[in-house]
């Protein structure tokens, strides 16, 4: 076996590290660059690769049998091994740095060399670089990271802008954009774009709801961006009007021909969207609508008030409706109306028929009350009240004067017989009802005067006196009040003073020559028919 003497130099004269260098032709491969520096290369990214040329300066061949990396993050790329390298020629290799972590990497790169009847040896050079954190890149949504539509009408859509925007220092490519929820659609992305820094995309996102409801929905965006994927959330709410009519149907009944009958109807919104009605029919003679005014709008929850009359034109069943156009979804909303025509009846009734005021004393009066009623089923007017015969009168009643259907009203009739016999006379009332005139009988007398008395006498106590007072009481026992106007020279008084149909309680007294007078007498009555 051949002996080889080794001698060991210190590669720092060339720059290149150890390398050793056997006594023989084995000549020592040269590498260009000696040292390779990578500088700053982001975490998880690839470095330019750099060419390291391998020459051989020797007169024999030379064949590279291995090449070592002392650290996984250099990574050498070389063709097939061996290599044969004539002599004075060159072959060359790449390394590439390709850091995995923040920090800093020092390795080398140990090339195995041999020549012909002798063993491979290795030959190093230094690798450096340094793992930096990628620069920040985000890919911006809405700052909320939201999208609010509110309601949506139901059939409808809303559309809102979104911009993506890149808020970093790189480039950032967007794959995909995909939206999740049937009521959201997105529009504005076509395939892969690219946003250099600072650049945006904009999309438009339309909600289109369905049914009535509440909404969710999300955009997934797929990018290099470091916050990949970026969500947006999508909310909103379908919204729909709803038409209410109360009553649902309306009957107006029996009506006489020439009478309005009215009734409110109401719309009312039980939905969640304004109600818009632009359109209102009404079907059937008969009927008028008002106090609805067109278009109308009504909000969630809200109503609003009109008017059907019902005003017959002669005595019929009348049916009709009244149909509402709206933007609620039941729209052409209809209520039934029905109503029935009745002949008009006019008749005002007396109450008593007749009125009889018997016997009256000449010089006095009597009054009693008639009534008037309206017994039809339509208004009647009174035009004139008058009294007629000797002794009679009306008073009370202010004309002209309308009664409504079943209406009263009253009145006073007065008689002041001025002559003795029977009177006779009537109250005739004059109005627009069929049994015009109305007229009601009047009777009564006339009686003379009747004057009444009582004769009182009574015995003396002594044959001689001075004279005699009579006291009265309309209550037995008194108390009692004188009637004479003097004192009664006799024992005998008659008072003419009294009135028909009271009893009367008399007692007297007697006076002395003195006038000294006594106590009462015993007490009489007397019944004045």
């Amino acid at each position: 076996m051949k002996q080889t003497r080794w001698v060991y130099l210190f590669a720092a004269l060339f720059g290149l590290g150890s390398v050793l260098f056997p006594t023989s032709a084995h000549a020592i491969p040269q590498f260009s660059p000696g040292n390779v520096n990578f500088g700053s290369v982001t975490v998880g990214a690839s470095s330019v690769s750099v060419t390291i040329t391998i020459t051989h300066t020797a007169n024999d061949t030379m064949f590279v049998d291995k090449v070592v990396s002392s650290l996984p993050e250099f990574v050498v790329t070389i063709g097939k091994l061996p290599i044969t390298v004539p002599p004075h020629a060159s072959t060359t290799l790449q390394v590439t740095f390709r850091p995995n972590v923040v920090a800093s990497f020092n390795g080398t790169i140990t090339v195995f060399t041999s020549v012909q009847g002798e063993s491979a040896q290795g030959f190093s050079f230094q690798v450096a670089g340094k793992g930096v954190a990628a620069p920040a890149t985000y890919l911006l949504s809405p700052s909320a990271g939201t999208l609010a539509f509110g309601g949506v009408l139901v059939g409808s859509s809303a559309s809102q802008a979104l911009s993506l925007k890149n808020t970093g220092t790189g480039s950032v490519t967007i794959s995909q954009v995909a939206v999740s929820g049937a009521d959201f659609q997105v529009a504005g992305f076509s395939g892969g774009t690219t946003l250099g820094p600072g650049q945006s995309l904009s999309l438009t996102v339309q909600c289109a709801p369905a049914a009535a409801g509440s909404l969710t929905g999300s955009i997934s965006v797929v990018s290099t961006a470091t916050n990949s994927p970026s969500t947006i959330s999508l909310s909103g709410a379908g919204v729909q009007p709803q038409l209410s009519i109360v009553p649902s149907s309306v009957s107006f009944g029996n009506v006489t021909v020439g009478v309005t009958n009215s009734q409110t109807m109401t719309i009312q919104n039980p939905g969640s969207a304004n109600l818009t009605v632009t359109q209102a029919t009404l079907t059937g003679t008969s009927y008028t609508m008002s106090g609805l005014t067109l278009p109308l709008s009504i909000a969630p929850g809200g109503s609003a008030a009109f008017n059907v009359a019902f005003d017959p034109a002669a005595a019929n069943n009348y049916p009709g409706s009244v149909t509402l156009v709206s933007n609620a979804p039941t729209s052409p909303s209809s209520v039934a109306l029905s109503g029935t025509g009745l002949a008009q009846i006019l008749k005002l009734s007396a109450s008593p028929a007749s009125l009889s005021f018997g016997s009256l004393t000449t010089g006095t009066s009597a009054s009693q009350s008639l009534t008037l009623t309206n017994t039809g089923n339509s208004t009647v007017s009174i035009s004139q009240v008058t009294a007629s015969g000797t002794g009679f009168s009306a008073s009370g009643i202010a004309v002209p004067l309308s009664l409504a259907a079943g209406q009263s009203t009253s009145l006073n009739v007065v008689y002041a017989p001025s002559s003795t016999g029977s009177g006779a006379g009537s109250v005739t009332v004059l109005s627009n009802a069929a049994n015009s005139p109305l007229v009601v009988p009047l009777s009564g007398s006339g009686s003379a005067t009747v004057s009444h008395s009582v004769t009182l006498a009574w015995t003396p106590s002594a044959s001689s006196y001075g004279g005699f007072n009579v006291y009265r009481s309309s209550v037995s026992g008194g108390p009692y009040t004188k009637v004479d106007s003097s004192v009664i020279p006799t024992p005998s008084y008659i008072d003419s003073t009294v009135l028909a149909g009271q009893t009367y309680y008399y007692v007297a007294t007697e006076l002395d020559s003195s006038g000294n007078e006594s106590g009462y007498s015993s007490e009489v009555s007397a019944s004045i028919p």
